[in-house]
């Protein structure tokens, strides 16, 4: 029988099963090693099963997150670095759980390619992974799409799911956050994943490639420095959260930054004051500033401009949970106060962004 004569294959029309079962087969020892208490991170089912009661929850809420990396993606896949993505994508979901005092239980990712390559797959999952495991959740699942036509060569897109507990009660932000209470900033590890598109245009305007070293960064390429790993702030939350008992709000500071995002954990009629001559900038913003010419303001909107985490606490305790944040391993700033104001929450600043440091 002639070629002309044989019928057309799956693999024909570019989705390569074989190619599936490989990477299922690259990953199965990684979903392994994030099986914790209420999961056996087995894969290979329709679904994933989680026991809330085997996690030691009494009488939980359920808290669910989704999000995805953004254009992070395409200095990944521009390098062929692709062993961290991963871990920023599970930090995206597990530190929206824990502002709301959720531990997060388990995770399941969504990847979807045109061509699967198998290798390339397992380094994705494996930066999953080991985010996962640093959180503390297992990654119970996920969806692995081949889909020819829909992208580009070598190009692909990650989404991430993950659903928390916290015992009824326990949720946060609590009442009573007002007038007096105190805004302590917790350290980022770089851009985090939110800002990207800016930092690409920025990127060409500097006439620099990827594997030219990082002006802001000691050693490293820019790609590799601008693809350092969002900070996971699962652990050293939870910790403080529950030994104090004292940390009243968190907010995540990703797209909109502290301008947009403070606000959200605070209530009608409050104002939160922050003092920007205790924040120190770090030199990858101070970079994008200078080389992108971005004012302040805009640079306050668009990244966290060093700052991935916010705490709010009553001003006598304030002491106390700093402390217990640097004993859990953050670099902690005191970044402001609450204050009496009129109409929505906002944020107002005091000083000025230290943006035109030398680098």
């Amino acid at each position: 029988m002639g070629e002309q004569d044989k019928g057309l294959s799956y693999r024909d029309a570019g989705v390569d099963i074989d190619a599936g079962n490989r990477l299922v087969d690259l990953i199965k020892p990684l979903v392994k090693a994030t099986r914790r208490p209420g999961a056996d991170a087995e894969i290979g089912g329709f679904g994933g099963v989680f026991d809330p009661k085997a996690a030691g929850f009494s009488d939980p809420l359920i808290v669910a997150t989704t999000d995805g990396v953004g254009t992070k993606l395409k200095i990944a896949i521009e390098t062929g670095q692709h062993d961290t993505i991963g871990i920023d994508l599970v930090a995206m979901c597990v530190n929206d759980l824990v502002v709301q005092g959720a531990e997060p239980l388990f995770f399941l990712d969504y990847f979807a390619t045109g061509k699967l390559a198998p290798e390339v797959g397992a380094k994705i999952v494996a930066g999953i992974a080991r985010g996962c495991r640093e959180s503390g959740c297992a990654l119970i699942g996920g969806e692995t799409a081949e889909m020819p036509g829909m992208y580009a060569e070598g190009d692909y897109d990650l989404a991430g799911f993950s659903v928390g507990a916290v015992e009824r009660g326990a949720l946060l932000p609590r009442p009573g956050i007002g007038a007096g209470d105190v805004l302590i900033g917790l350290a980022s590890s770089g851009v985090h994943s939110n800002g990207y598109s800016l930092v690409r245009r920025i990127v060409g305007l500097s006439g620099l490639g990827w594997n030219d070293p990082a002006p802001f960064a000691d050693r490293k390429s820019l790609g590799e420095a601008l693809l350092t790993p969002t900070r996971l702030y699962v652990k050293s939350a939870l910790s403080v959260i529950r030994e104090t008992g004292k940390v009243k709000a968190l907010a995540h500071i990703t797209g909109g930054g502290l301008t947009e995002n403070l606000p959200r954990v605070l209530p009608k009629g409050t104002v939160g004051r922050i003092d920007l001559d205790n924040l120190h900038v770090p030199r990858v913003f101070r970079w994008l500033a200078q080389v992108g010419n971005v004012a302040p303001d805009e640079m306050l909107r668009a990244f966290n401009c060093g700052i991935g985490m916010v705490v709010v606490t009553d001003a006598a305790d304030a002491e106390e949970v700093m402390e217990a944040f640097a004993d859990a391993g953050e670099e902690v700033i005191h970044l402001g106060v609450i204050e009496p104001g009129e109409g929505a929450a906002h944020v107002v600043y005091d000083g000025a962004l230290n943006i035109e440091l030398p680098l």
